[in-house]
């Protein structure tokens, strides 16, 4: 079973696009920063980090330390890409980024937060993630992180595995297995208690997500919800495959709406 946030075998992510595309994403991550209130001196994790978007942001903040991790090379390589050589800022606040597999981060006790948004959904074992997390914070330092959760985008992806089911693309996907995990608050309450984690504070949002057009609305899933189904199909059969769910979401009401479901998470760990 997987374990990290991405494997070999698996093409990379078409990261100057997903930066251009992911204002959700962005939004939605905005909001769990504004739970994560960094003062200066401390030292912060971003898990999962993408383009830099958010670890910029966290960055912005006078006196903090911020390292961002992530296992693809083409996200970091985007996020590098947009830090400005020359800025007027102090060096020190400018993000550090490295690759790194959030389920076997190499730290102990060297954060006094991690921060997470749209990545824990792609680790599979969430025991050892939060394991993980555990051993790189600081006695009483804190997780602070949003993921999907619970049904997310399950009208697109039961549309989705309809549509893989069908003659025309069936035998690519004789093998397939979901690359992601969609844990509840239940699961992921008792996972963070068992790892040693206090004030667990675990709760599921709808977050509809209406993109502008027809346009819009295939760009998107075609870079960030189905990377994974496209990766398996010859070249001439993925727009037709996109089309074809584009299609049924024109018809939706509101059309075409990504039906996201958030996983908020907040914990400190237990003291030594």
């Amino acid at each position: 079973m997987p374990t990290g946030l991405y494997t070999e075998s698996m093409t990379d992510w078409d990261a100057g696009r997903y930066h251009r595309v992911s204002d959700p994403q962005l939004a939605w991550g905005q909001s769990v920063l504004s739970r994560l209130t960094p003062v200066a001196g401390e030292r912060i994790l971003d898990l999962g980090c993408g383009t830099g978007r958010l670890t910029s942001l966290i960055a912005a903040t006078p006196g903090i330390l911020v390292l961002g991790l992530d296992p693809s090379a083409a996200m970091l390589s985007e996020a590098r890409r947009g830090q400005i050589p020359g800025e007027e800022r102090d060096s020190t606040q400018a993000p550090l980024y490295i690759r790194g597999d959030g389920a076997a981060l190499p730290f102990k006790e060297a954060f006094d937060a991690v921060f997470s948004s749209a990545a824990f959904h792609w680790i599979h074992d969430h025991e050892r993630l939060f394991a993980n997390i555990r051993d790189v914070l600081k006695p009483r330092g804190r997780l602070v992180a949003q993921c999907g959760g619970g049904p997310n985008l399950q009208c697109l992806y039961d549309r989705t595995d309809a549509l893989m089911l069908e003659p025309r693309y069936a035998r690519y996907y004789s093998t397939w297995i979901e690359p992601w995990r969609f844990y509840g608050v239940a699961d992921t309450r008792a996972r963070l208690t068992a790892a040693g984690f206090t004030d667990v504070d675990v709760s599921l949002v709808a977050a509809p997500t209406r993109l502008h057009d027809r346009r819009a609305f295939a760009e998107f899933v075609e870079c960030v919800c189905l990377r994974h189904q496209l990766d398996r199909l010859p070249s001439h059969d993925r727009a037709p495959f996109v089309e074809a769910l584009t299609e049924r979401a024109a018809h939706d009401d509101p059309p075409f709406t990504l039906d996201y479901w958030r996983l908020n998470i907040s914990a400190r760990k237990g003291q030594a």
